[in-house]
């Protein structure tokens, strides 16, 4: 079965999971987190507005949580730089805008770590297991630290056992394919793995590869996973 069936399995099933996977969570060896919208939050919208200010017509088009261009993906998995995707994008936009404006709205999705969730990383970094898989890029990362600096003085990184970035390993979720390398990577077993992640697709993908998902919907069913 396709990871794309699966999404459609997991979108009716996605309650009963969530409960099977409180109780197994005594035979997790490692959490595997997502950044944009499980630890950080995030206003898509934010983004889109911001563009549309500069006179770009159609950018929800070309990039939503769920899916994206062609252009997207290429800047996520590090096949183009930051100055050809911030040019691609200054294109679309009105004549007169600045690359700086162009970052500017590129980044306004990005908001700030929540005290809560900021607390909860620095303890389990002290007892368990963690560490990061994220479909982002380069310049979303500069902004993600910068709030991260904020909350903390502990680097963000260094909470981590290891992070993985798709513009940096040049892959990206769902593709099973990238789960099994950074289980491989880590050294642990799939099933032994539990994947938390606001994306129905990357959920998908994270179950056909034999990991163990928790698809983060609302906060307290987060927090009583750590309960």
């Amino acid at each position: 079965m396709s990871w794309k069936c699966h999404v459609r399995l997991f979108r009716i099933h996605s309650n009963n999971a969530r409960r099977q996977y409180l109780r197994d969570m005594k035979d997790i060896e490692l959490i595997l987190f997502d950044l944009g919208g499980v630890l950080i939050d995030i206003d898509y919208q934010a983004t889109e507005k911001a563009f549309v200010q500069l006179g770009t017509i159609d950018f929800q088009e070309k990039y939503t949580q769920f899916q994206q261009n062609q252009l997207f993906d290429s800047f996520e998995t590090g096949q183009i730089s930051a100055q050809h995707f911030i040019n691609k994008l200054l294109s679309t936009t009105r004549k007169g805008t600045s690359p700086n404006e162009v970052v500017h709205a590129w980044n306004a999705m990005i908001l700030s770590f929540p005290e809560k969730k900021v607390q909860l990383l620095l303890e389990l970094a002290q007892k368990q297991r963690i560490a990061l898989l994220s479909n982002t890029n380069e310049l979303h990362m500069v902004e993600v630290k910068r709030e991260w600096a904020k909350v903390s003085q502990v680097s963000f990184d260094s909470l981590f056992e290891q992070v993985f970035l798709s513009h940096e390993i040049k892959q990206r979720k769902p593709h099973p394919e990238t789960f099994l390398w950074v289980c491989e990577q880590l050294g642990v077993a799939p099933s032994k793995v539990l994947f938390i992640d606001d994306s129905p697709q990357h959920i998908a993908g994270a179950q056909v590869a034999g990991l163990q998902t928790f698809y983060y919907q609302e906060e307290q069913s987060f927090y009583t996973l750590f309960s």
